[in-house]
């Protein structure tokens, strides 16, 4: 599909039965009352945007999408950005780091699922979901539970952080509670219980077991991770984001490293 987004937003100006003068105008007002005149788009500015394929800026599109009574995402996407790409684009931009990720509520109150998904697999089992995808079409997102943009952070694991391998592998994408923010010394019975809290440093983000003792907090790595546990002033050097309670990993991306020597 051929973009035309200046012969598309002349549609919507000459719909509206606006003049250049006017959406001009419109932008000026912006302009001053945002104190930017970067929001303001003059006479030929406009007209090259609709007839030479001329890209606003950011700030020249919010204006444009203000007058034109759009949404910024509507108007983004004339341009071939889509922000409901996001969660899949992170995804699949593994970095070395570990980052915390900000995604917004999405647009629409249905996600795309295999119109049978529900019905044919039992959850108790495991299954090759591929074997049921006969017909697609949308369910409501009211099905995706854990899906709560309220309650929950996400982050992506980075490529070069091995913490807590081989539970989470790098390049994973975990669901973080805010709501469990509180260390817990105690109360689990093996590993995979014990919880895994999202930490906030000076220097970046790091996550693990953690132990916290008289204004100091351990964060301890998986015993067959390459990486020593470290200890930060708490608090202080450490603040807790939240527990991770949900994990989304690929198995063909790692490679182990071989455990640090002592």
């Amino acid at each position: 599909m051929i973009l035309q987004p200046g012969k598309n937003l002349r549609q919507i100006r000459e719909r509206l039965r606006l003049k250049y003068r006017d959406v001009e105008e419109a932008s000026q007002r912006i302009a001053s009352r945002h104190k930017n005149s970067e929001y303001a788009i003059g006479l030929s500015r406009l007209a090259d945007i609709e007839n030479k394929g001329t890209v606003p800026s950011i700030y020249r599109i919010f204006s444009l999408a203000v007058i034109y009574g759009l949404d910024y995402s509507t108007a983004l996407e004339m341009y071939g950005i889509s922000l409901e790409h996001m969660a899949a684009d992170i995804s699949d931009t593994p970095l070395h780091v570990t980052r915390a990720i900000e995604l917004s509520e999405p647009k629409n109150d249905s996600f795309q699922l295999p119109m049978n998904f529900l019905a044919a697999i039992d959850a108790r089992r495991t299954s090759f979901i591929s074997h049921q995808v006969q017909e697609w079409g949308r369910v409501p997102l009211q099905f995706l539970e854990t899906l709560d943009m309220a309650r929950h952070r996400y982050a992506i694991v980075g490529t070069d952080d091995w913490s807590m391998y081989p539970l989470i592998p790098p390049g994973s994408f975990v669901q973080i509670d805010e709501t469990k923010r509180r260390i817990l010394n105690s109360g689990w019975d093996n590993d995979y219980a014990r919880p895994i809290y999202f930490l906030l440093l000076h220097e970046g983000y790091r996550f693990g077991w953690c132990t916290e003792r008289a204004g100091s907090l351990i964060v301890q790595p998986h015993s067959s991770a390459p990486v020593p546990a470290e200890s930060f002033r708490y608090p202080g050097e450490a603040e807790v984001l939240g527990q991770v309670v949900a994990v989304a990993m690929r198995l063909d991306r790692v490679k182990p490293r071989r455990k640090r020597s002592s």
